[in-house]
């Protein structure tokens, strides 16, 4: 921060030129305007104070930087040291077999910032940060744009860096990210180096897994919520643009220092997640989610409905019903009741799902109507029992108009109607 004999000295600065600017109006003569002291870091370039280096290649030059978050550090409940054991097929089962075996080391952790949220071909990414795990701790490398047209020397560097990875990881990377720095490559006559990288975009396994239980699922918000982690003074996301812009306005560095080390740390999450999500689709049994941490009904939930999706419908039914047993609201509670009682009936248990089925029609919920007309069904063509299967459907009818149940109706009072032949003795 600006010390206070700046800011006077700036406020100092500003009251004379105004001065100067009416004196001159009247035809008086102005008094000198006081020079401003240079702060150390309101310099020309960030290189001046920070520990990064100015880089050059054959396109020009750009700023770098490389920060170390060591080993025997903690990033909130996640152990930075523990990311260099992560087995190397943990993305298989998240990605759909999509991603093999690719040891840690070669997961190249990426996230920009850019001059505008929206993309397009005039949104530049001003600010690239590549994470990558190795012994000593997480190393962040952040390539940085002082000006418009350092953008060829800073993709140059970053196409040179990603050569020594085999797999991106993004969080929102495939809709924003990649396409923008592809656009960013083409328009410099560049070639994009992602068509040989495989690419894992981890907001989609998120929000499978805690979309149920957290209202956002934003970086920061998991941040927050899953690892622990709060962030002091941190800069909003939605405010870099227009730091950036004033940045080059006025080249004082200290406005980029705040975009460094949020960009810096959204990739240390990032990573950090990459050690929770993946492995909770990969082992799916209750005790391994357990001892992930993953024991909130809504977040067994969601994984199970990732297994029935795959199909997988006894492990999806296993988890579903042990979401029940750990605790849901309301409106996640009455869907996973309704859906473990489909998924009995559908594997041939309709005893299972008469229970279930029953309990739904019971109370209150969403699913009432079409309980009742699941218990008619089955006392109508399982039991025979038309009298039961009468007054099911009239309930149904009291909740919900439907032509189906109402043709139901008339179908069974018929038949009740019909005078039964007494049996010969």
């Amino acid at each position: 921060m600006i010390d206070t004999e700046q800011q006077l000295a700036r406020l100092k600065q500003r009251i004379a030129l105004i001065d100067c600017k009416y004196a001159l109006q009247n035809g008086k003569p102005a008094a000198p305007v006081p020079q401003l002291a240079q702060h150390k870091w309101a310099c020309s370039f960030v290189e001046e104070w920070s520990e990064g280096q100015v880089t050059a290649n054959e396109y020009g030059e750009h700023f770098q930087m490389e920060r170390l978050f060591p080993a025997h550090k903690c990033h909130g409940s996640a152990d930075i040291g523990a990311l260099s054991e992560l087995p190397h097929d943990l993305l298989d089962a998240l990605s759909g077999g999509g991603i093999g075996t690719v040891p840690p080391e070669r997961w190249a952790f990426l996230d920009t910032e850019t001059t505008g949220l929206a993309g397009g071909s005039g949104t530049y990414a001003f600010l690239i940060g590549v994470g990558r795990i190795t012994p000593e701790g997480f190393r962040v490398r952040q390539f940085f744009m002082r000006e418009y047209a350092e953008e060829r020397s800073i993709l140059a560097a970053l196409n040179e860096h990603l050569s020594g990875f085999d797999l991106l990881i993004t969080y929102n990377g495939k809709s924003f990210d990649q396409p923008l720095l592809e656009t960013r490559y083409r328009m410099t006559r560049h070639k994009p180096p992602f068509g040989r990288l495989q690419h894992l975009d981890l907001l989609h396994g998120s929000r499978r897994l805690w979309k149920l239980r957290l209202e956002s699922c934003r970086l920061v918000q998991l941040e927050e919520q899953i690892l622990g982690f709060y962030r002091e003074g941190d800069l909003p996301g939605e405010l870099i643009p227009y730091v950036y812009f004033e940045y080059l306005r006025s080249r004082e560095a200290q406005r980029v220092v705040p975009i460094f080390h949020h960009n810096a740390i959204d990739i240390l999450t990032l990573a950090c997640l990459t050690a929770i999500v993946p492995a909770a689709f990969r082992s799916t049994d209750v005790e391994s989610l357990s001892k992930l941490g993953v024991r909130r009904g809504e977040d067994l939930a969601g994984i199970a409905r990732w297994l029935l999706a795959a199909a997988e419908h006894e492990q999806g039914l296993a988890l579903l019903k042990r979401a029940v047993d750990a605790g849901l609201p309301d409106g996640l509670l009455f869907r996973a009741l309704w859906d473990i009682a489909l998924l009995e009936k559908k594997l041939g248990r309709p005893h299972a799902a008469l229970s279930v089925f029953t309990e739904l029609a019971g109370c209150r919920n969403d699913f009432r109507a079409s309980a009742l007309e699941e218990l008619a069904k089955y006392y109508e063509h399982a039991e025979r029992n038309d009298l039961l299967a009468l007054e099911f459907t009239r309930q149904a009818l009291t909740y919900t108009a439907s032509a189906e149940l109402s043709h139901r109706r008339a179908r069974l009072e018929r038949r009740l109607a019909k005078p039964r032949s007494r049996q010969l003795l």
